[in-house]
């Protein structure tokens, strides 16, 4: 017997699409309150990423039917666990969360929720993620190439962040995570 996780790939599609918005509307708030965003140029290209991402997951995984096995249940368990902290890490920022990086003069580091522990819990799940789909829909393809691309834009992004923040605490405010 297969079970078919054709939902999958549109569930988290629309996810994304809702953080986008969210992302905007964030983006736009701040910027209003005389925000700066730093290194756009890089933005396009996280985003051409994850579009990657599930395209590749989409194709590679066709026509989505698969055993309902152990592994199907851990990986399925476990996205809603990450999930969880996704929508955890984005509660906690409040309005300061974005897909983008942006700077708000006179804002404080948030220390509350996931941050508590974790100095970026979104890239935790978005490694996760990265991990866990490729895992759920048997695409050991996209696991490779975009786990490892994904790395490799993480790390950039988060040598962009970093910056943002030092260059920010070090004229004695903060910004959120």
């Amino acid at each position: 017997m297969m079970v078919s996780l054709a939902w999958v790939a549109p569930v988290v599609a629309a996810q994304r699409l809702g953080e986008l918005w969210l992302c905007r509307r964030n983006r736009g708030r701040l910027l209003a309150r005389g925000g700066r965003e730093v290194r756009h140029d890089t933005y396009q290209a996280m985003v051409a990423l994850h579009v990657l991402f599930l395209a590749s997951l989409s194709m590679e995984s066709f026509p989505w039917r698969i055993p309902p096995d152990t592994r199907t249940w851990a990986c399925l368990g476990a996205l809603a666990a990450v999930t969880a902290l996704r929508y955890w890490t984005i509660a906690s920022l409040g309005e300061y969360w974005n897909t983008r990086v942006v700077v708000v003069p006179g804002t404080h580091l948030v220390r509350t929720g996931p941050y508590r522990w974790l100095r970026h819990p979104n890239y935790l799940v978005i490694v996760l993620e990265f991990l866990l789909l490729p895992l759920l829909m048997r695409a050991p393809v996209t696991l490779v190439l975009f786990s490892l691309a994904n790395l490799a834009a993480l790390r950039q992004r988060i040598r962009i962040e970093e910056t943002a923040l030092a260059e920010i605490v070090a004229s004695g405010d903060g910004i959120p995570g």
